[in-house]
């Protein structure tokens, strides 16, 4: 029963027969003396408006998108944001259509997963762009490097990388190990300019056994660009199946291990250099802290 005592199934017809005799809404609402717009829709769920209400405009194309997303099943909230619309306005154009039916929980997760990978399908490019011009920036204000810099980053990168004298087991020997290709070329480069000849450095793959070990070795003759003689015997990791490496696709290469012979010199020269770059590091920032 209505508010004023009239069946639902008797309003419905005669605001059905009101509205194919061309009477707005309104004029249904007074009529009828309906007194909600809830009332109202009830009496005329399922029943098109007229053709005169069809008046063309420039939304036209919105409305019609937004009919066709309703019988799939979207709600207000979902078309009005994927149109860029306003939430009544979707209700004015898709009121007088059948509510959907509610999506099962594997339809919404579907569509939640679809949703979420749109988003960073688009999100990723984004912010790779913005690394990218934060690296460009850094790598315009850095420059040429002049053969200082390269003595400075290449003493601290053995410093971080290279074995160490220490007390209690002294040693002269310049080994380093990395598995990073560019590092190794680096410090290849340092050895160079702090005058190594090609015949003093050897090198030495460090890998597990389980990996291509003959695949990686070809990798590190091609970063390095020497001779395969130059390679001694690689050094073996026996794989534990317990312990869960995530470095076992394609990309791993082991780690690359540099022995420079007869090195001693050179040694003490990094330990010289490396405490000038420290203690110099301290007096710059007491220095700027002071300003």
């Amino acid at each position: 029963m209505t508010a004023n005592g009239v069946p639902l199934s008797q309003l419905r017809e005669d605001a059905i027969a009101l509205r194919r005799a061309g009477k707005s809404r309104r004029e249904i609402k007074e009529i009828l003396q309906i007194r909600s717009n809830e009332r109202l829709n009830d009496a005329l769920r399922g029943e098109p408006p007229p053709p005169w209400t069809n008046r063309p405009n420039a939304k036209d194309d919105l409305r019609a998108k937004a009919r066709q997303l309703r019988d799939q099943g979207l709600a207000y909230d979902q078309i009005a944001a994927e149109l860029g619309v306003s939430k009544g306005s979707v209700s004015l154009w898709v009121r007088d259509l059948p509510r959907p039916t509610r999506l099962s929980a594997e339809e919404c997760g579907r569509r939640r997963d679809e949703a979420v990978a749109s988003y960073w399908a688009g999100e990723r490019v984004r912010r790779e762009t913005s690394r990218e011009a934060i690296r460009a920036a850094a790598r315009q204000s850095i420059g040429a490097l002049t053969t200082r810099d390269l003595l400075i980053a290449g003493a601290v990168a053995y410093w971080c990388e290279g074995a160490k004298s220490k007390p209690y087991r002294r040693s002269a020997r310049l080994m380093f190990i990395n598995s990073d290709p560019f590092i190794i070329t680096l410090y290849l480069c340092f050895l160079r300019s702090a005058g190594v000849t090609d015949h003093q450095i050897v090198f030495r793959l460090c890998i597990h056994d389980s990996a291509d070990v003959e695949q990686a070795q070809a990798f590190w003759v091609q970063v390095t660009g020497a001779e395969p003689a130059r390679f001694r015997r690689p050094t073996l990791k026996h794989h534990n199946p317990k312990t869960i490496r995530l470095n076992t696709n394609e990309g791993y290469h082991g780690c690359l291990r540099i022995d420079v012979l007869g090195s001693a010199a050179l040694y003490l020269r990094i330990e010289g250099w490396c405490e000038a770059i420290m203690n110099g590091a301290v007096t710059a920032a007491a220095v700027g802290g002071s300003s």
